[in-house]
Formats: structure tokens, sequence, C-alpha cells
């Protein structure tokens, strides 16, 4: 199988230091030699390649920017970038699990947690003992999370849990999950073990995007959860959409990769396949779609690049967060749909990851905000009038 080569055409990569080269060369061989030989099976058959975790965990990509004195690898936010653009050139539905473990679970518990919490569970996610996921979005209440109706009751020792949520990643696998209800009108952050009496979560069939990915309905009915469970510092809508900040950075990372694949079948493809005599890379509307494509991954990795130097620089806005989502889900839907134009017949085969990228960017483009949303965050930060 054929080296990857990144695609760099402003040699970004002179800007790493050589432990941020190392890290995404570690995980770039990782895809290279164990998720691209299988994924498109497990995408077929609907399965997550679950296999593939320990060794993840191994690398130390859960939590990595996160302490070591809680097992976590405590590197900046440009590697983590980079380690989900490598993840997502696999698949989205590895990115999603990485993404779910590290922004959604590990750092609500780092960031609202109390010692006793972070001790006791982040080390077992960071070595992926245990799998964590993120219950926030209900079945009547996706882009407006406020309105939830997943409730708290207080009772002696803890809390009784009561309502649903809708399309969770991780969520029939997970020993924990993070869930937010409202207690007593104000949201609350819980963590609800999956042994907890009343708590279910079946797995949603039948997708056509994210095949490869667990999704899950998460019901709770009359879950009693000890009051040690609940995170003592969360309070507020503010919280869970602290948690989606950091998921939706690294969604803006990861489809880079989802480009990055697509791109790279295209060029190969059209460099040796021959209409009219020659290679269609040879025909000035293909060498068209290729320059605009290559335009596009470069733009985003300028603006990811920066991205993560705000961030790591605690100067990072969420507005700019939104903007990269916004535009990197966007642009790597586009060059997925224009490296299959170029592909032809070929372009819906799984004999090329181009289709099951697109399949799968339609949902990266709804989940964590979805396009019209960051529009208007974007809008009103500009504007100074919100349009919701």
């Amino acid at each position: 199988m054929k080296k990857f080569e990144s695609v760099d055409y402003f040699n970004i990569s002179n800007l790493l230091s050589e432990e941020e080269k190392l890290a995404q060369n570690s995980v770039r061989d990782f895809v290279d030699a164990e998720v691209i030989p299988i994924i498109d099976e497990y995408y077929q058959e609907a399965k997550f390649p679950f296999q593939l975790i320990p060794k993840l965990a191994e690398l130390g990509v859960f939590g990595m920017t996160l302490p070591e004195k809680y097992g976590c690898a405590g590197m900046n936010n440009l590697v983590y970038g980079l380690v989900n653009q490598e993840l997502e050139r696999g698949d989205s539905g590895l990115r999603s699990f990485l993404s779910v473990q590290s922004s959604l679970v590990m750092y609500p518990i780092f960031t609202f947690g109390s010692e006793m919490q972070k001790t006791k569970w982040l080390p077992k996610l960071a070595n992926a003992e245990i799998i964590g996921c993120f219950g926030l979005t209900e079945p009547d209440f996706g882009s407006n999370p406020g309105g939830m109706i997943t409730k708290a009751e207080k009772v002696d020792g803890g809390f009784l849990l009561n309502g649903a949520k809708m399309w969770i990643t991780n969520g029939t696998i997970a020993d924990i999950a993070i869930v937010w209800a409202k207690l007593d009108g104000v949201i609350k952050g819980f963590v609800v073990e999956k042994d907890f009496q009343g708590f279910s979560a079946p797995e949603i069939k039948k997708k056509h995007s994210l095949r490869a990915s667990i999704t899950s309905e998460l019901i709770f009915e009359d879950v009693f959860v000890p009051k040690e469970n609940l995170l003592p510092e969360a309070s507020g809508l503010k919280s869970p959409l602290m948690c989606l900040n950091q998921a939706r950075y690294s969604i803006a990372w990861g489809v880079a990769g989802s480009m990055m694949a697509c791109y790279d079948s295209a060029l190969e493809y059209a460099k040796t396949r021959i209409q009219f005599d020659k290679p269609i890379a040879s025909y000035q509307l293909t060498q068209h779609k290729l320059v605009n494509m290559l335009t596009e991954i470069t733009k985003t990795q300028l603006l990811n690049f920066q991205l993560a130097k705000l961030k790591d620089s605690g100067e990072i806005k969420h507005t700019q967060i939104s903007l990269a989502k916004r535009n990197n889900v966007e642009k790597a839907l586009e060059i997925a749909r224009i490296s299959r134009e170029i592909l032809g017949a070929s372009g819906i085969t799984s004999e090329y990851p181009i289709m099951r990228h697109a399949n799968n960017l339609e949902s990266v483009k709804t989940y964590e905000g979805t396009h019209e949303m960051h529009t208007l965050i974007i809008g009103e930060d500009i504007t100074g009038i919100s349009a919701f």
C-alpha cells in the first residue's frame, strides 16, 4: 500500500516542532497501517472497529491536551488538531470517537469536575479502559439545547433523572455518560454510569452516514445518580456549550483529513485515467477542479494552524471556532463532490474512499452546530444583532 504523503502546498509542516511532527506521523502511520485496509468493510457492515481503540490509547491521543498527572499526554492543541486531521483521513467515525472521548467527556470532567472525579475517571478514559459519551441533544431539541426537557430531581443522597437524549456517539458502548439535565430550571452536568438502574442506550440503526460509528439514544427512567456524580462546577447552558467548542475545534481540523483523502484519490485517478488518448489530468477542466481543491485545502490548513495558536495562547473566541467549523466542513463536502465527479462512475464504488467521506461529512455538517447556526453565531458577533 502506498504511504500517504500529506498535502502541504505551503510547507506548513516546516512550522511544526520535531515533537509535533513525530506525533502527527505516528498517527498517520497508524491510519495507513491499521485503518485504511479495514475501514470500508466496517463501514459497509455498519460496525465500529473497536479493536483499534486500545491501539489509539497506546499512542496517547485521548485527552492528550490534559495534564500528565491524570494519565494524559499534556500536549498542545496544535498536536491535538493534527491528530484529528490524520484520524479523519481514515474515517469520520474514528475522529468522532476521539472527539467525544477527549472533548466531550474528559474535558467536562477536567473543567467542571471535583478532584475526586478527575482522579477517578480521567486516567481510565485516557487509556480507554472505559469509554464515555455526551448527552445533550434531545429528540425535539437539537439547535435549541436550552429547551431540553430532561430533568433531575433532588432526592435523598442524590438525584432522580428522567428524559431522553438522541444522536449520541458511543452511547451504546459507553461506560459513563456526561448528561445535561435541568435541576430546578438550571442546566447541570451529571456522570451517569452504564449500570445505573433505569438507564438504557439502544443503538440507532439503518444510517447512510457515519456507518463505522455507533450512534445511540439515551433513555433515563427514574435513574438514581448519587450526589458525588454531579459535576460541581457546571451550571447553565454555558457549560455544555464550552464542551461543544472543544468538539467543534476538533471537527475543523478533522475534515481537513477528509479533504486530503478525497483530493489525493482524485489526483491519482486523474493522472492515470485515459480518455481520448491522454490522461484526464491533462484537460483544463480537470486541472481547474484539482487546483480549486488544493486551494481550499491550503486555506483550511492555514486557518487551522492559526486557530490552534489562538487556542494555545488562550486568546481564542468561540466565534472563531464557529467560522472554522462552518467553512471547513462546507469546503470538505465540496471537495468530496468534485472528487467524485473526476472519478466518474468509479467514484461511487468502495474501491475509493470518496463516497464514504461524502456521506460522513453530511453528518459532520449537521452535528456540533449546523451550518446555519454557526452562520448566525458569527453574524451576531460582527453586527451586534441576534438573528436567532
